[in-house]
């Protein structure tokens, strides 16, 4: 291994020389405090940057091994790392007047605390993986700008956001505490037969819609006075809030008074959040589902059955595929994929959703025969829904009342203050006038098990390759995988780690012998041992991972339209 002395000697060496010399400096180094690994070296001033990392021993990073001595602990840490990195770039290329944060580069984290490669904890090292734009005049190596750049900056950067005697260590201490009882309460969730905890003074309400940041001088949560609960957390604090038990919840209201709001705050409630977020003690069932009509998306081999049957032409619903989904027909497989993905709590907002799949009202009922119709309105299957599968429902409603009769809680939002109305739609649903006809539906239906084909896979060359477009498209080959309906799909580095699944999954888990969950499980199994890095051996070590659920995974399979399939019990 060489020193920083030699490496500094080698930048100002190549000053004015041609861009590709740099790949002379590729290396690991010996700093004071540090070592610094130069994996990658960009091809040309505008190619993407060149990878790096610094590596540093526990011990002289100097974070207490109480901090370390659990995988949710190092999350955290390594979230809040991640954070104080990219400050101090920040910081430091303010103070210089420099564009230091033009040249040096680190994962960005939003709102929510995910696992991620940017920062990397292990027993006995941790590692920044960063990039940097190394400094060019044209197409010629600045060399000295690049020896102040390691010498002088980096450094510097490293001791602000690394060396734990010149952290914020009340903040970190209160991003730690904060972790641990969020996950403490999703744990118990599922021990109190709740599926949603709102601890009271949430901030629900964002700042516009391109921030994520909290509404200010926004209205607190309130929880009404029968659904409010307690948790005694492992800091020690009581927090009280709302405990939305499992079954059929509908939050009603009219429009601009805070339902989808609320039901927003839900999804993201599958996450962790850092401090002064608002929704930080939000937290919900960790595999709740968004479901949403997604018109024009493909569909493979799905049993839709349970909600579409009868069409014209006799074509099977058990085994239903079409490239270019109704409303309808699109909601009624995301409703079977999440539960193929063995998701407990749905989440649906009735703005975005499917008229004809959500109800069918008294006055259609009569005009139209069951028989003359082939959706079966969610209405009449919410019910054997939790019944018999055990999956319960969120449902934000504000412009049809089917739904009174069949819910087990009916709460109303009132200019963001939330109350409880379930005796009077209780009421009006068997008022006279006011009554549907119910339909009789004990049984919910049989759930799709699909096992992917590898010839789903069967691609070589660039037509094998996977890209990234932003957080709504993956490039598999010239085929564009379109996520966008994935509402709780929250950073670019998801997308990111999803295409290195997919791309991991045909090469060692697709092998016609499991359902599509059976080798997501065995995916994250192995991640879980493994770490995230090693389902991307051809990366090195990519610093811009962050694991989403197998919700989102599964969704994006779903979601290809190369994807081949054999149901488990029909084929």
């Amino acid at each position: 291994m060489k020193n920083a002395t030699t490496f500094d000697q080698m930048l100002n060496s190549l000053d004015g020389q041609k861009y590709g010399a740099y790949k002379r400096i590729k290396g690991r180094y010996q700093f004071e405090n540090y070592q610094l690994s130069v994996d990658h070296i960009q091809v040309d001033p505008y190619a993407p940057p060149s990878k790096m990392r610094i590596i540093m021993d526990r011990k002289t990073a100097g974070i207490p091994h109480k901090w370390l001595d659990t995988q949710d602990k190092r999350i955290a840490v390594a979230d809040f790392l991640t954070r104080t990195f990219e400050k101090a770039i920040q910081a430091i290329s303010k103070k210089t007047k420099s564009e230091i944060n033009r040249m040096i580069f680190i994962d960005h984290c939003g709102q929510e605390i995910l696992q991620r490669t940017s920062v990397v904890i292990n027993d006995n090292e941790l590692e920044v993986r960063f990039e940097v734009g190394l400094p060019a005049a044209g197409r010629k190596i600045k060399g000295r700008t690049a020896s102040y750049l390691f010498k002088k900056i980096l450094p510097e950067i490293v001791e602000q956001s690394l060396l734990y005697q010149n952290l914020d260590q009340e903040v970190l201490k209160k991003q730690l505490t904060l972790m641990l009882d969020q996950s403490f309460i999703r744990a118990e969730l599922a021990k109190r037969n709740l599926v949603a905890f709102v601890a009271n003074g949430s901030i629900l309400p964002r700042q516009s819609g391109v921030s994520d940041k909290p509404l200010k001088k926004a209205i607190p949560f309130e929880s009404p006075a029968n659904f409010e609960i307690q948790f005694t957390l492992p800091s020690g604090r009581t927090v009280t809030g709302m405990g939305l038990p499992a079954g059929i919840t509908l939050i009603v209201g009219g429009g601009f008074h805070g339902k989808s709001t609320l039901l927003q705050a839900l999804e993201r409630g599958v996450y962790h959040h850092i401090p002064e977020d608002g929704r930080e003690l939000v937290v919900t069932r960790p595999d709740a589902a968004k479901i949403r009509a997604e018109d024009g998306r493909n569909i493979e081999k799905v049993n839709i059955s349970s909600f579409i049957n009868h069409l014209p032409g006799g074509k099977d619903t058990r085994t239903f595929s079409t490239e270019d989904a109704s409303g309808s027909t699109s909601q009624a497989a995301n409703v079977m994929e999440a539960l193929e993905a063995k998701s407990s709590l749905l989440l649906i907002d009735e703005d975005t959703s499917a008229t004809n799949f959500m109800i069918r009202d008294g006055r259609m009922q009569k005009l139209i025969a069951p028989d003359k119709e082939p959706i079966t309105p969610f209405t009449n299957k919410i019910r054997p829904l939790y019944e018999t599968l055990g999956v319960s429902t969120i449902l934000i409603v504000g412009g049809s009342g089917d739904y009174f009769d069949v819910a087990d809680q009916v709460l109303m939002m009132d200019e963001y203050r939330l109350k409880d109305v379930t005796e009077a739609a209780k009421t009006i649903a068997n008022s006279e006038g006011y009554r549907r006809e119910k339909v009789s539906s004990e049984q919910f239906g049989d759930l799709p098990a699909r096992i992917p084909l590898k010839k789903s896979f069967d691609k070589s060359g660039k037509e094998g390759r996977l890209k990234v477009k932003g957080k709504n498209t993956i490039l598999y080959g010239r085929e564009p995988i379109d996520i966008s309906g994935l509402e709780q799909l929250v950073d670019n580095s998801q997308t990111n780690c999803i295409a290195e699944m997919i791309g991991f999954l045909q090469k060692q888990i697709i092998d016609e012998k499991v359902t599509l969950l059976q080798a997501v499980d065995k995916l994250y199994a192995y991640i879980e041992k493994k770490g995230i890095d090693a389902i991307s051996p051809y990366s090195g070590h990519p610093g811009n991972l962050a694991l989403p659920r197998k919700q989102e995974l599964c969704a994006a399979i779903n979601r290809y339209r190369g994807l081949k399939v054999k149901n488990e019990t029909m084929d």
